[in-house]
């Protein structure tokens, strides 16, 4: 039997994620989309991709795509794509793999109840109709629209070691895709970067669901699709507040799952759990900063009541990526960097605080979280109390998994096999146990099947792969063989 034969259930810990990487096939640079099923809406122009080894333009140099005019903006409802375009996406920036990709740009909405322009990437196994869609909330906790996944993940895209998140996180994504379902990864930061701002990231991970179902040649079926969402650390906030949003904003999704780790729930525990303590505290001080990109009252309080190092710390942050976030100011004072020793208890903020935390509803769907109990940038105590507040509902269902070993890098690697095998179950149509549980742990990584009781998962049928290095390169051009031959 070889690797890519194996249920999800005979792979055991990071060896699931990683063997996905292995069983993923390299795509030749025809460029060709699948032909539309006609279930999921009206034809959509699609643009062909650019041939390799042509590099996309970075978004601030494409406009027409990434920022429309605004009056065909408004003129179009949640979700309706404004432009498609084909892609491929790849490892590394450079190899390619074999998959059916879009590029969709849609209408969506900001907090304020304003249409703006979105991006997301649509991805699907090649030439096959999709089990279902995941959406994937990349943790790319950025100040700057260059950091975006949809650029990212794009073959000859320009390699940014200090955005290299995205590469990190895309091992889950193949995972997702090797088990046969569509992945949109949405850039959830929305036009202006606002990092941390979970109500805003919701609505643009809903509506790239509502854009993903309305292109043909996804072969979805429209709003009936089964759908599950995913996110991890800054991931997780805009996933966990699509899921309470979700009945309101979009209720006409079959959403049947979402996934989160590392989750913060509320913005002023994350803020004094890393003042001053924490060298990862760079990342919620540039929390704070993206907020303001999208809350404009928390601009003005900036503006207004940052000394100068802060004022300095925020321009030295504005437009740079993931990576670059933790390296500016390590054990950073957060709240010494302002006029008063408690700008979070500001009044003209609390209703912008208050809107960031989760808590606000109980989500309609299953729920799955897993969290480290040593996590040195999510405090874990404020994850224990929203899960108390869902589970007081007898109508909740949430599996919750606490991990005493991990920290809050290990964690995402050890929880991803149980978060695939969880999201596999819903979208295979297995449901999710009624009610709460909480399942604790020493560490995820030796025992991925720690989020579900059901067997499920070990009947998939993962399909084989092949390595096609014809025509992907000159440096690539050779016969096409199976990587893992019968």
């Amino acid at each position: 039997m070889s690797m890519c034969q194996l249920s999800p259930r005979s792979l055991r810990g990071p060896l699931l994620v990683i063997s996905t990487v292995l069983c993923m096939q390299i795509v030749p640079m025809s460029g060709t989309s699948a032909e539309p099923s006609g279930d999921a809406g009206s034809p959509v122009i699609v643009a062909p991709v650019l041939p390799f080894p042509v590099p996309p333009a970075p978004p601030y140099l494409d406009p027409a795509f990434y920022n429309p005019e605004q009056a065909v903006v408004d003129a179009a409802e949640p979700g309706q794509i404004l432009a498609a375009r084909e892609v491929n996406v790849a490892n590394l920036w450079v190899f390619p793999l074999n998959v059916d990709a879009w590029q969709l740009s849609y209408r969506s909405t900001n907090t304020r109840g304003e249409a703006i322009p979105a991006v997301a990437t649509l991805m699907k196994p090649r030439d096959t109709t999709p089990q279902g869609l995941v959406s994937f909330q990349f943790g790319e906790d950025s100040l700057s629209f260059n950091c975006s996944a949809s650029y990212a993940l794009q073959q000859a895209s320009l390699p940014n070691p200090l955005n290299s998140i995205h590469q990190a996180e895309f091992i889950e994504v193949q995972g997702l895709l090797q088990a046969g379902n569509a992945v949109v990864v949405p850039d959830h930061e929305g036009p202006h970067s606002g990092y941390g701002a979970g109500p805003l990231g919701a609505r643009i991970v809903l509506d790239g669901i509502r854009a993903s179902e309305a292109l043909p040649q996804a072969r979805l079926s429209g709003a009936a699709t089964r759908t599950a969402m995913w996110g991890y650390s800054g991931g997780a906030i805009p996933t966990a507040h699509a899921a309470e949003l979700a009945p309101s904003y979009a209720p006409e999704l079959n959403l049947v799952g979402s996934v989160t780790g590392g989750l913060v729930t509320n913005i002023r525990d994350v803020v004094n759990y890393n003042n001053g303590t924490s060298v990862l505290g760079g990342f919620i001080l540039a929390a704070l900063f993206g907020v303001s990109h999208e809350y404009p009252v928390v601009a003005d309080y900036l503006d207004k009541h940052l000394n100068p190092l802060g004022q300095g710390l925020r321009t030295l942050k504005t437009g740079q990526c993931n990576g670059f976030q933790p390296m500016t100011f390590p054990f950073v004072n957060i709240l010494g960097l302002f006029d008063n020793p408690d700008p979070l208890a500001a009044p003209e903020l609390q209703a912008v605080l208050d809107e960031l935390n989760l808590g606000h509803s109980v989500p309609a769907i299953p729920i799955y979280i897993y969290q480290s109990v040593l996590d040195e940038i999510v405090p874990p105590g404020p994850v224990n109390t929203l899960v108390d507040r869902y589970c007081a509902d007898p109508e909740a269902s949430v599996h919750f998994t606490r991990d005493h070993l991990s920290e809050h890098i290990v964690a995402a690697v050890a929880g991803a096999p149980s978060a695939l095998l969880w999201i596999q179950d819903r979208l295979s149509g297995v449901p999710a146990e009624k009610g709460c549980t909480t399942n604790d742990v020493l560490t995820q990584i030796a025992q991925p099947g720690a989020s579900t009781s059901s067997s499920a998962s070990s009947e998939i049928a993962w399909p084989r792969c092949s390595t096609h290095l014809s025509g992907a390169s000159p440096l690539l051009k050779g016969p096409d063989r199976e990587f893992y031959p019968q």
